[in-house]
């Protein structure tokens, strides 16, 4: 008998297809989506529903429901299964009832695979009737956009509008598939206790957030995006349960190890025994979110401290299922891993591996250049009294070619390897580039965005370079509109819970200079302040004026540009042969090689002019066009090669035949 449960259903996708329910005119019949799953609570076709509990902890359990329709609640026995299982059939109830499990007659809990929890963790689950939704024809001969045309905002749906609600955002969605961006990355939406979070501390991972509104109203959001080209991708969180909410330990304990740890306490148990359940319940969690809900992706938060010593680890195992559960269908696999682990990376579609991976490289060299700041892990990316321009420069230079800087040893993992320079080439396709995002500036102390931390300039260059360059584009909620609201860490705990965040919040830049002073720590807004969401929103208002519509103006041109210039020839990228060479410690020069053609940027990141051509001969060809120059300085000034402050030229370059060969170490050498 399967550990997963005596008939174990396939991951499926439901369509009302049947002939019945045809119209006898011959329409087409409506589409609904559902996910089949051994958890949960699961409607009948013949009416009611099966509740199911995986509890290897418990004696026995019960379902207390909680029905509209009925007079008084319904306690239904549960049959003990092999495996730990339990499982209850309630024939009268339906879509629309709440319910809770009680365990050993003591403890109540929610369903940890709940579909929707209307008053958070701590309250009871509702049954679910995905196949009431009905989704517009668009949905029938949607299957997402390829890899390549990708440009994303990540948006956090809480503070992307006043409202706060799927709702608020989907009506924003017009003007963000107007203005160039094409795929949507919602931060994380599993439930997690209190009204505002990140949603990185999540407990139950089936359950849309009820803050942002009903589960059909997130359907409303996606069949939106999708209608108007664009594809949305879903943050989740696979590497630990959130400290408020999670009542696994209680009667599952064998949902975490403690031969593993992480940073957040005993790690998930994906390799022990009772991982064969574990490992499924994230399976389907990632099957569900794709087949019931639409998405057009996922990004794997932190799988660095996902630790599986298995083979195939869980990792590798959930791109396996994702990819046989949706032929047919492009299905984005994005990672965010500080390992840099270059192996999981493939083509986009490959079994086992994966479509994209932040690369934190990129941001952190830039952010360096344009700030000047080496605290914390930017001391890896400077030289160590910051005077030397050439160090950060020369890491960008590699990722810009080989696509990390940095291999093994993130912070939050169990016995990672210390870090090293990085030795194995990434795909350029696989490396997904950024300037800011969640955590580049949430985890700021008092969360300033780029635009209040560089020279206008400076980031305008870095900005040609994240939206011109060959790979994958990620923007931030605002970024692309000028904004300048900070975007702060915010959690909605209470209790002791609530003192300790808002304490260790503030202790956790002690060992920085500028906060050394306990005043100026004091100062650092409280997480768990009402205020400190009601700031990070954003200023919608804001945008509309002068200064935020000409950064507005410039994303909109450069993702024009991205579109009509770059874009239709990123399938001809070659894996490897792209060049780079520093000039001195205030010039880069850059060519990515595409079938027939080079891609070439030439800039000046510093303060000061510079004659690039006169400190390097840099390798060039025929121009076929410039496309773009960004500075102050004249078309003959580019030329001959001088380049004033943060100016740039990019243009595209024959590769003949006879073009000289490509470097086989690129991205590391100091023209001399």
């Amino acid at each position: 008998m399967s550990l997963l449960s005596p008939d174990r259903p396939s991951a499926r996708t439901s369509s009302d297809t049947a002939a019945a329910d045809r119209a006898a005119s011959g329409t087409a019949a409506s589409l609904h989506f559902a996910h089949a799953m051994p958890f949960g609570a699961c409607l009948r076709p013949e009416g009611g529903v099966r509740f199911r509990l995986w509890a290897p902890d418990a004696q026995q359990a019960s379902v207390w429901v909680d029905d509209a329709q009925a007079a008084d609640d319904q306690v239904i026995s549960a049959r003990r299964l092999e495996g730990g299982w339990f499982e209850a059939e309630a024939p009268q109830v339906a879509a629309g009832a709440c319910y809770r499990w009680r365990v050993d007659d003591k403890l109540d809990v929610p369903d940890p695979a709940s579909r929707f929890n209307p008053e958070g963790p701590h309250g009871p689950s509702r049954v679910v009737d995905p196949m009431a939704f009905t989704w517009g024809d668009a949905e029938r001969t949607w299957t997402g956009r390829p890899w390549h045309e990708a440009v994303m905002l990540e948006l956090h749906v809480g503070t992307f509008t006043p409202e706060g609600t799927y709702a608020a955002a989907m009506a924003r969605l017009p003007a963000l598939a107007e203005s160039g961006i094409t795929a949507i990355q919602l931060m994380p939406l599993a439930d997690f206790p209190g009204r505002f979070g990140w949603g990185y501390d999540g407990v139950l991972p089936y359950a849309p957030h009820e803050a942002y509104g009903e589960p059909d109203d997130l359907r409303r959001f996606v069949q939106e995006a999708h209608r108007l080209g664009l594809m949305v991708l879903l943050d989740v969180v696979y590497n630990h349960f959130g400290p408020d909410g999670n009542y696994l330990h209680a009667y599952a304990s064998r949902f975490f190890t403690e031969r593993h740890h992480t940073a957040w306490g005993a790690a998930i148990n994906f390799d022990q025994p009772g991982s064969e359940v574990v490992r499924e319940f994230f399976v389907h969690n990632a099957l569900y979110w794709l087949l019931e809900y639409r998405f057009d992706g996922l990004r794997f938060d932190a799988v660095h401290a996902m630790l599986d010593d298995s083979r195939p680890d869980i990792m590798e195992t959930l791109s396996r299922r994702i990819r046989e559960a949706c032929p047919g269908r492009h299905v984005h696999l994005v990672l965010e891993n500080d390992s840099n682990d270059v192996d999981r990376l493939g083509p986009p579609g490959t079994p086992g591996r994966f479509d994209g991976q932040w690369s934190g490289d990129f941001h952190h060299t830039l952010h360096v250049l344009l700030t000047g700041e080496r605290d914390g892990y930017y001391a890896e990316y400077a030289s160590p009294d910051g005077a030397d321009r050439g160090e950060p420069l020369r890491q960008l230079a590699q990722v810009l070619t080989d696509g990390f800087a940095w291999q093994g040893g993130p912070h939050n993992s169990e016995g990672a390897a210390p870090r090293r320079r990085a030795t194995q080439r990434a795909p350029l396709s696989a490396t997904v580039n950024f300037l800011q995002n969640h955590d580049q500036i949430g985890n700021r102390a008092f969360g300033e965005r780029l635009i209040r931390l560089a020279h206008p300039r400076a980031l305008e260059l870095a900005t040609t370079l994240l939206l011109l360059g060959p790979s994958p584009v990620l923007l931030f909620m605002g970024e692309p509109d000028g904004a300048d609201t900070p975007f702060l860490y915010f959690a909605n705990w209470s209790g002791d819970l609530r003192q300790a965040v808002t304490e260790g919040r503030r202790k956790e830049f002690a060992h920085f200079p500028a906060f050394a002073d306990a005043a100026t720590r004091e100062r650092i807004p409280d997480p768990c302040d009402a205020a400190t969401l009601e700031a990070s929103r954003l200023d919608w208002l804001a945008l509309a004026q002068p200064a935020a519509r000409q950064w507005a103006r410039l994303h909109r041109e450069l993702l024009q540009l991205r579109h009509r210039e770059i874009t239709p020839r990123l399938p001809q990228l070659q894996g490897g042969g792209h060049e780079a060479q520093v000039i001195g410690n205030q010039g880069l020069y850059v060519r990515w090689a595409f079938a027939d053609r080079w891609l070439e940027f030439t800039g000046n990141l510093s303060d000061e002019p510079v004659t690039i051509a006169r400190h390097a001969d840099v390798r060039s060809g025929e121009v076929i066009d410039v496309i773009h120059m960004s500075g102050d300085a004249s078309l003959d000034d580019r030329a001959a090669g001088r380049f004033t402050p943060w100016s740039s030229c990019w243009r595209w370059l024959h590769r003949g035949a006879d073009a000289p060969p490509a470097s086989s170490t690129a991205g590391a050498g100091e023209a001399h």
